[in-house]
């Protein structure tokens, strides 16, 4: 293993701007930021992944303090945040609502405001937005949504700066989603009336998008597909997700139904274009939603997608502190 430069590149001053109350930006649905921002970000974060790879140091974040809240269980968002921040030069605090006085019905008002007294970034993981959406308007710190039952804007970063990474622009390429109509599956519609490119979705009758969340603007980047092929023919890039999301679990039985015809298998993906990609957050089912031969064959990028939640909520972290750097 390459060791790290003897010569650190990091500055023990941390680089992080004084938040104004009233003036934090908070990242709490792709929405949230404009065109030049994710810009900014897809760059940024090819920059720290490429100081990641080479061990080059750099903490522009020393001693400031993310409060990691988690009401939902996580792997991948867990780790990603905590190590990023720690690569960066700060620290993670780990806070299970179980644990705390949310789990005994501390108003998430009260708790906003002491947790971000206390700390410099929050990254909430919850079910309802309307929570994580309270917490930022009583928080004097930016907060970052890690997931909510209808937004997952940290993932869709991810997978589109693995699509940049390895396939170039995403603008005017075709997405296909193939499942539910999910928090994926609507951050994938914000992304692509955002960044503009298209987006195919697919699910069986009863599982559809609710279209009174969606804006007139954005359904000029959506095309509804009855049939999963007809979604996948000529995708640039091929997506899905586990047929039962978190919170829906007494509904498994009858997902697994619905969406038998929903699975991507190779027949789908030989329907998309040679060179098409396939992406799926995890973790995944093999056999239900996702054939073995599809995820773990030459076409998916699941890995690399995985891994890039770190380089892209670093970009993230960096940016809500300190602003643009370049």
């Amino acid at each position: 293993m390459q060791a790290k430069n003897a010569v650190a590149s990091s500055t023990k001053t941390s680089l992080a701007k004084p938040q104004v109350p009233g003036q934090v930006k908070h990242y709490l649905q792709f929405a949230d930021l404009t065109r030049e921002e994710y810009d900014y970000l897809l760059s940024r974060a090819a920059y720290l992944k490429a100081k990641f790879k080479s061990y080059e140091t750099w903490h522009p974040l020393h001693d400031r303090t993310l409060a990691m809240i988690f009401e939902k269980h996580s792997t991948r968002t867990r780790l990603s945040f905590e190590a990023g921040i720690h690569q960066l030069g700060g620290h993670a605090v780990y806070l299970n609502t179980r644990d705390t006085q949310l789990g005994r019905g501390e108003p998430v008002e009260d708790a906003a405001q002491v947790i971000s007294r206390m700390t410099d970034i929050i990254m909430i993981r919850t079910f309802g937005q309307d929570i994580i959406e309270r917490f930022a308007a009583n928080s004097r710190v930016p907060v970052i949504n890690g997931l909510t039952n209808e937004y997952h804007p940290c993932q869709v970063l991810a997978d589109i700066f693995t699509f940049v990474e390895t396939r170039g622009s995403i603008q005017g390429k075709t997405v296909a989603w193939v499942g539910d109509a999910n928090n994926m599956a609507y951050t994938w519609l914000q992304a692509a009336e955002k960044l503009d490119f298209q987006l195919r979705f697919s699910a069986p009758a009863g599982y559809q998008l609710d279209m009174s969340r969606i804006s007139s603007n954005a359904l000029k980047h959506l095309t509804v597909c009855a049939d999963p092929k007809e979604a996948c023919k000529g995708a640039d890039l091929v997506t899905t997700d586990v047929w039962t999301s978190m919170g829906y679990e007494e509904e498994n039985t009858s997902r697994m139904t619905a969406f038998k015809d929903w699975i991507v298998s190779q027949e789908l993906m030989s329907l998309a274009k040679p060179n098409a990609v396939f992406m799926h957050c995890l973790p995944a089912h093999r056999g239900e939603e996702v054939t073995a031969e599809v995820i773990d064959g030459p076409q998916s990028v699941v890995w690399e997608e995985a891994e890039n939640r770190l380089h892209v909520q670093k970009a993230l972290m960096e940016y809500l502190l300190c602003g643009r750097l370049d």
